[in-house]
């Protein structure tokens, strides 16, 4: 059952901005289309620019769903934001959109301000696409599977998940290594906030199923340990300042296979054209249980490191 009533004219909302996160501008462009020299010359993170610019302008667009609304903690960045983007009406408070959008898109990654953000709209029975991660702790965690139990339309993710290099190797696609034994990858920045972006490309690989996280490292390096109920383990080691390459490996018990992730504009958009879709149908993209699972790794890393490096089961 669809959650809007226009389908062909779906009216998004976007929040944000926290530090080190563009994403109203991208997912805001990745709508409207933009001001390709203001984008360019101005926008304030350069990656932004450089992988919009690599698509063809006029190929840019959601069909039929259109970003009208955008707010920030700081208006300026929403002025900003609405001159790049081309997004029409800046406002003040994000509860002014409410009656104006028909969804909203909540695109900050600090996952302990999620409640806070989210809970206007889901009082409102908006639907939500919450950035990754959902929470980062098991009280937020708790509120959100009580919404979602009562019928609250959200969904969050990371957009590795839709990275086109991971594709054909969905959810144990990869036979030819045999039976999975160890997987490794290198993220950067924040276990916080970046080792979800980690976690959802495990997961896109290897399915649910996780039994414990270990992390025996720093807040700027997390060395984090993950165990399989299939048998196999998985190391991430999220350092602040590593450049990984996008590398992923595998190894199994009759070969090996190599993954470079490179393409972020495929993965940010067809998350974004998962959420539409959403609002269309009203089927989430993915089982809601798949994200709790989630979020109970990004929170038992977090506490593992505060405990010395301690073994967290997962459920």
């Amino acid at each position: 059952m669809s959650l809007v009533k226009n389908l062909n004219n779906i009216r998004l909302g976007i929040l944000g901005m926290t530090e080190g996160n563009g994403h109203p501008y991208s997912w805001s462009a990745m709508f409207n289309r933009y001001d390709v020299e203001a984008m360019t010359k101005e926008c304030p993170f350069p990656a932004i620019p450089t992988y919009l610019n690599k698509e063809k302008w006029e190929d840019i667009g959601i069909p039929g769903a259109r970003m009208e609304m955008v707010c920030c903690d700081n208006r300026a960045d929403a002025e900003h934001v609405s001159k790049l983007s081309l997004v029409p009406v800046v406002v003040d408070h994000p509860e002014e959109m409410i009656g104006h959008v028909d969804a909203v898109i909540i695109a900050t990654d600090i996952g302990s301000e999620h409640v806070r953000r989210a809970k206007p709209f889901i009082e409102a029975g908006v639907p939500l696409f919450i950035d990754k991660p959902l929470c980062d702790n098991r009280e937020d965690l708790e509120w959100f599977k009580a919404q979602v139990a009562n019928g609250a339309k959200l969904c969050s993710s990371s957009s590795m998940k839709y990275c086109k290099e991971l594709q054909p190797y969905l959810r144990g696609n990869y036979h030819e290594i045999g039976d999975l034994r160890f997987l490794t990858l290198g993220m950067a920045k924040k276990w916080e906030t970046y080792g979800i972006h980690a976690l959802e490309t495990v997961f896109a690989l290897t399915g649910p199923g996780f039994t414990s996280v270990r992390n025996v490292g720093t807040d700027g390096r997390n060395i984090v340990h993950l165990t399989h109920r299939a048998g196999f383990d998985v190391v991430i080691g999220n350092i602040y300042d590593i450049n990984s390459g996008g590398q992923v490996t595998l190894c199994g018990n009759k070969g090996s296979l190599n993954i470079r992730i490179q393409d972020s504009y495929t993965a940010f958009r067809t998350q974004l054209v998962k959420f539409v879709e959403y609002l269309r149908t009203g089927q989430p993209p993915h089982p809601f249980s798949d994200t709790v699972e989630l979020m109970q790794l990004v929170i038992g890393g977090i506490e593992s490191r505060q405990q010395g490096g301690c073994v967290i089961p997962i459920e």
